[in-house]
């Protein structure tokens, strides 16, 4: 039943897309209203999930107030919009949002999001006023920019007086970027006036969409982390992110806090290569080819940012990126990246050959197979071509080449593979089992199916590995814990991610009534201009409606898979992973099916664990990744940017020299040239986890001959 279904740790990548704005500047302040079309769909939403959906959730008070957070985090996660006193009238609506649109009616969250787009333009006007007005920069004075966890504005004053500092700070950094001795004050304002106005153009330009689709994501997050309407536009967008091919940088990218953040980098896109972008770098910035001047996108929407980083094959972005974990007051870095139309073809599993020097002297050769995700090509499956590619067809090749190079083992790379077919993870599985379950699917009606491997033999039989980190999830999972399960092989790494859960993709048009579809289309819905050619008439709803558990009877969903041989991760379960999503459905238990364990790996994988600690005692790499993981979760605080020039700037050298120490310390490491001063900074691509896990290996490989 499920054989065919694809899922994984999905992240929608947006496309800019045409608008026809619906803002009303009326007396009074914003007024964009819903349509006929977003009415009823909310309805229909509402019904989904209510009947069909896993959690099958009602309306309620409690859904209400989720709902409601959800929204207002949405609009002003860093509270630097809205005053107390806009808070204290909406919340009148905080335990009937969700019983509401069971109804179709959106009155509430429209006059929500009209509160805070008022808000907003009133803050960018004022924001624009203050660029030419004197600043002290001599004056010690700090700016917050998250203001998350303190209270709202009490009063208008105090919101401009932010808004005043953030101005200020803009200004600052456009000074402390400029060469020595240039006095470029005039051109700094001109660059922040600029920046401003265009922000209040495209806010002018938000319209009933724009406030659907995020009205309609508080509500599906309310519900699971995993179940989500896409309107018209970001369907569409979706749907060409599971294609075969993108084109850009080859990253997926979500605005938070007013500021594009990378949430996954494609497998053999230009990010991927260079690995030059990291989880949670921020782009600040970008500029067209060698010489384009740099086009502030902070507070942009997040289409028409997309729309700048885009662009046609073989063309060069370059952007200004502030590094994941460091505050907005942090020097910028440059990266220029070539534009490319990714295949997938890039992200097909691929191998290399390692050889560790054992303490007896000898050299183990260990086969690395690199699996960036489960891809299959449905099309060519469904059609009986005998040459139809997989993961499971490219594996078994790949296992048949390591097998004549006379490897001692093998090591299946799955660190930030976020999942695919569940087929192709079943499949997989059987490439190292004889035969049996893999995994068990529980539906929406409690029926439980067993997934099993029904191809008998196994194509690698010898000594096994798998790596996993946070990020591996969905099918990785399953492979991972059948692997586990079965004693087949040693999982190394961090615990993966939980995402216990599948979707299914499913248009809209599918439940509104042919009556609502007449209305709607007298209405005008179907001439709507933000709607591009071939999307979704009215959108498409992706909802959970199953559950994965492991042969054993436990859920991956929540928990994920432990690895057994561990390694640290900055990346803790409370900030990262399914158990970081308030709403996630939680871990459980069922039957075990049954199933023929191969061996019994506990007290094997107790005496690598042993042996990988105590080289991890004696080990400056591993030091140096503690610091660094150290250094990434040490700061928890409300960070507080100084708006005096001098001691900024003197803030900034030191994180600088700290920044080339570090660098220079690993470079040492590993005996390289280190990065002088007036050098552009090296690219530092050394994989202590790869290389110590080859270690691990190599002794399970001594421990399998004994």
């Amino acid at each position: 039943m499920f054989r065919n279904l694809v899922f994984g740790l999905a992240l929608i990548s947006v496309v800019a897309c045409g608008s026809k704005p619906r803002v009303q500047l009326e007396e009074g302040g914003i007024n964009i209203k819903p349509t006929l079309q977003h009415e009823v769909i909310a309805k229909e939403v509402v019904g989904i999930l209510e009947n069909y959906s896993y959690k099958k959730v009602s309306p309620s008070d409690s859904l209400s107030n989720i709902v409601f957070n959800n929204l207002v985090k949405m609009i002003d996660q860093g509270k630097n919009y809205l005053l107390q006193s806009d808070i204290d009238d909406i919340n009148k609506y905080k335990s009937n949002i969700s019983q509401d649109m069971k109804k179709g009616d959106l009155s509430a969250p429209f006059y929500i999001f009209n509160i805070y787009s008022q808000r907003y333009l009133e803050a960018m006007e004022y924001a624009l006023t203050q660029v030419d007005a004197k600043h002290n920069f001599d004056a010690n004075e700090n700016y917050t920019n998250n203001r998350e966890k303190l209270n709202w504005f009490k009063s208008d004053n105090e919101l401009k007086d932010q808004w005043r500092k953030r101005v200020k700070l803009d200004l600052l950094n456009l000074k402390m970027a400029t060469a020595d001795g240039k006095n470029e004050d005039e051109k700094h304002k001109e660059t922040l006036r600029k920046r401003y106005n265009n922000l209040i153009s495209q806010a002018k330009k938000t319209n009933a969409n724009d406030a659907f689709q995020l009205i309609m994501t508080s509500f599906t997050d309310a519900i699971d982390p995993h179940t989500t309407y896409y309107n018209p536009s970001f369907a569409q967008a979706f749907n060409e992110g599971m294609s075969n091919t993108l084109e850009g940088i080859g990253a997926r990218l979500q605005m938070e806090n007013e500021m594009v953040t990378i949430k996954e980098i494609i497998a053999g896109g230009p990010a991927f290569k260079e690995k030059t972008l990291k989880m949670d770098d921020r782009i600040i910035a970008v500029a067209q080819g060698n010489n384009g001047e740099f086009e502030d996108i902070v507070g942009w929407r997040l289409d028409a940012a997309v729309a700048k980083i885009k662009g046609s094959k073989g063309t060069i972005v370059r952007l200004k990126i502030l590094p994941a974990g460091q505050d907005i007051s942090a020097q910028p870095v440059i990266v220029k990246l070539t534009r490319e139309k990714i295949i997938m073809e890039e992200e097909s599993a691929k191998k290399i050959v390692k050889t560790v020097k054992g303490e007896d002297g000898k050299n183990y050769r260990i086969g690395v197979i690199n699996l960036p995700k489960f891809y299959i090509d449905f099309e060519g499956y469904r059609k009986g071509d005998p040459n139809y590619k997989s993961t499971t067809r490219d594996v078994r090749l790949i296992l048949d080449s390591l097998r004549k190079e006379n490897v001692d083992a093998v090591v299946l790379d799955l660190r930030n593979n976020g999942g695919g077919s569940l087929q192709e993870a079943i499949e997989l599985t059987g490439l190292f089992i004889d035969k049996g379950p893999v995994v068990q699917v529980r539906s929406t009606n409690n029926r439980v199916d067993v997934e099993q491997d029904k191809d008998a033999g196994a194509i690698w039989t010898g000594p096994f590995g798998v790596i996993i980190n946070r990020f591996s999830a969905s099918a990785s999972e399953i492979f991972a814990g059948a692997i586990q399960d079965y004693g087949r092989g040693i999982i190394l790494g961090s615990t993966t991610y939980g995402k216990g859960t599948v979707q299914s993709a499913v248009q809209m048009s599918r439940f509104i009534s042919p009556t609502n579809k007449l209305l709607m289309k007298a209405a005008g819905a179907d001439k709507d201009a933000d709607t591009p050619a071939g999307a979704p008439e009215f959108g498409q709803i992706n909802v959970t409606i199953g559950k994965f558990y492991r042969v054993t009877g436990s859920s991956t969903q929540h928990k994920g898979v432990d690895a057994d041989v561990t390694f640290p991760t900055q990346y803790v379960a409370e900030k990262f992973g399914e158990s970081s999503e308030p709403a996630a459905l939680p871990w459980d238990q069922i039957k075990g099916t049954t199933f023929g364990r191969l061996a019994d790996l506990k007290t094997t994988t107790q005496q690598l664990q042993d042996a990988h600690m105590k080289r991890m005692e004696k080990s400056p790499e591993y030091k140096f990744l503690l610091e660094d993981i150290d250094e990434f979760n040490k700061s928890d605080s409300i960070a507080q940017i100084s708006l005096n020039q001098e001691k900024l700037k003197k803030e900034r050298d030191v994180n600088k020299a700290k920044n080339r120490a570090r660098i220079n310390k690993l470079l040492e490491l590993h005996n390289m040239p280190l990065w002088k001063e007036g050098q552009p900074q090296p690219k530092v691509e050394f994989d202590f986890i790869l290389d110590e896990s080859m270690n691990v290996m190599k002794d399970y490989v001594k421990l399998v001959k004994k």
